[in-house]
C-alpha cells in the first residue's frame, strides 16, 4: 500500500536507511578487504565541496517544508505540494541532497566500494521511498501533481515546459 488512509506517506524503506545502508557496506568492506584504487588527493575539496552542497541545497528544501507547514517524517501528514526552490529543480531535492552527501562521504572516508555501491544506494531510494512517495502524490494531489511531474525531472535535469 502507498499510504495510508490519514494522508501520511509509507516507504518501503527510509531513505537514509537506502542510501546509507550502501555506504556502511562499502566502507566495511574497505576495513576488510582494502580498496583496489588510490583515489588521490583530489577526493577531499571534493568530498567537502559535496558535503557543503548537501547542506545548502537540503536546508534550503528543510526549511522550504517548514514554511510550507507541511510533514517531512514518517508519520506527519502532507498537507502542501511544494514547487518552488530546490524543488523547481528536482522532484526530490532532498534525495538528490543526500546522493550528494553520500559520495561526499564516500570520497573523504575514503572509500572506492562505497563509491562502487553507489548505484545500490539510487536503486534502494527509488524502490523504498520515491517510487511510494510518488503514488501517493498523485492519489492526494491529482492532477497539479500530475503537472508537476511532467515539468520537473525525477532526478535533477532541464524543467519541461
Amino acid at each position: 500500500m502507498a499510504h495510508s488512509p490519514s494522508g501520511v506517506v509509507s516507504f518501503r524503506l527510509w531513505p537514509p536507511v537506502a542510501v546509507g545502508a550502501p555506504l556502511l557496506v562499502g566502507w566495511l568492506a574497505t576495513v576488510a578487504w582494502g580498496d583496489s584504487v588510490e583515489l588521490g588527493g583530489w577526493r577531499v575539496p571534493l568530498g567537502w565541496a559535496l558535503v557543503i552542497v548537501f547542506v545548502g541545497w537540503n536546508g534550503w528544501a528543510l526549511w522550504l517544508f517548514r514554511r510550507h507547514r507541511t510533514g517531512l517524517l514518517p508519520g506527519q501528514d502532507t498537507n502542501a505540494m511544494i514547487e518552488e526552490g530546490p524543488f523547481r529543480l528536482s522532484r526530490n531535492p532532498l534525495y538528490v541532497g543526500l546522493l550528494a552527501l553520500y559520495v561526499g562521504l564516500a570520497l573523504l572516508a575514503p572509500t572506492f566500494w562505497g563509491l562502487v555501491l553507489f548505484p545500490a544506494a539510487v536503486l534502494l531510494l527509488l524502490w523504498g521511498a520515491i517510487l511510494p512517495e510518488e503514488r501517493f502524490l498523485h492519489e492526494r494531489f491529482g492532477a497539479p501533481y500530475d503537472e508537476y511531474r511532467r515539468r520537473v525531472p525525477r532526478w535533477l535535469g532541464p524543467v519541461r515546459r
